[in-house]
């Protein structure tokens, strides 16, 4: 699949991708590299992944990163309850040994080791890989590399088939550069006007011309004002939604409306604040 066939699979599943970020899966997918999404929140970069796992027909796996995410967590873990029964039950007859409690009918697989046991190759998201602590960075290195993980207790087992592994980052803390050196990266921003025109059209058809433009106008206008977090496009969705949900066809005759729906787009008493009715009206103005 060549870029313009990615980009275009990517539009049939409702993702409009510019050049540089098609090229980069196209690559990633080419070259079986991990492709690392950097980025502000809310502009599509989780939607990526399962935009992909939908073009290939695929199984998506999510890895959600957070503080003081571990080994234990994120690839595997002993199911220590059913080796204990086990050790009861066998006890009358003579116990069992140390290999056969260690083994696969014991093993309980979290999202890394789960990716490469798939027969078909997923799709494996590692969102907000920023958020995990550095030391867990160590654990994805051998991953990341060679597609397969050692557990001491059985030995390295290799990927069955290799995932495209897509890594999310927000920017909450400098990556290693030694997790940097093992992807291929892109940026992905906030869209340009006319994109997320072409987003808002894709996503909601139904969402008349003259709205579509006044949505995205605002929306844009917004991420311009002194936000604590600007609105994403999952936002810029949920607002037109609301707006369309409640007959507005034009906001500049829908004061009300605005005001009332800015729970789709403002997250912060701060926010609010900074957005009162004469901001809304004049950002509406400019765009009406």
């Amino acid at each position: 699949m060549g870029v313009s066939e990615v980009q275009s699979a990517l539009a049939e599943e409702g993702y409009v991708a510019g050049g540089r970020l098609s090229m980069a899966l196209h690559l990633a997918n080419t070259l079986g590299r991990p492709l690392l999404l950097e980025g502000p929140a809310g502009v599509g970069k989780t939607e990526v992944a399962k935009a992909m796992a939908a073009i290939h027909d695929t199984k998506l796996i999510r890895l959600q990163c957070y503080e003081g995410l571990d080994a234990s967590h994120a690839i595997y873990e002993w199911n220590y309850q059913r080796q204990l029964l086990a050790i009861r039950a066998s006890e009358a007859q003579g116990g069992t040994s140390e290999a056969a409690l260690f083994s696969e009918d014991y093993l309980l697989k979290r999202p890394l080791l789960e990716a490469i046991r798939q027969d078909q190759p997923p799709v494996l998201l590692i969102d907000e890989i920023d958020r995990a602590d550095e030391e867990f960075e160590a654990y994805l290195l051998e991953i990341l590399s060679d597609f397969q993980i050692t557990i001491p207790e059985m030995g390295t087992i290799t990927a069955a088939s290799r995932p495209m592994v897509i890594l999310t980052a927000n920017g909450t803390r400098e990556l290693s550069d030694a997790l940097r050196r093992r992807c291929l990266y892109a940026y992905v921003d906030y869209p340009d006007r006319e994109t997320e025109l072409a987003i808002l059209r894709a996503r909601m058809p139904a969402v008349e011309g003259l709205l579509a433009r006044q949505i995205v106008g605002v929306v844009q206008a917004l991420r311009r004002e002194e936000l604590e977090k600007s609105p994403g496009i999952a936002e810029m969705l949920d607002w037109a939604a609301a707006l369309s949900g409640l007959g507005v066809n034009d906001i500049a005759q829908s004061p009300e409306a605005v005001q009332s729906t800015l729970v789709c787009l403002l997250k912060t008493a701060a926010d609010y604040d900074a957005a009162p009715r004469e901001v809304m009206d004049r950002l509406i103005g400019k765009v009406a």
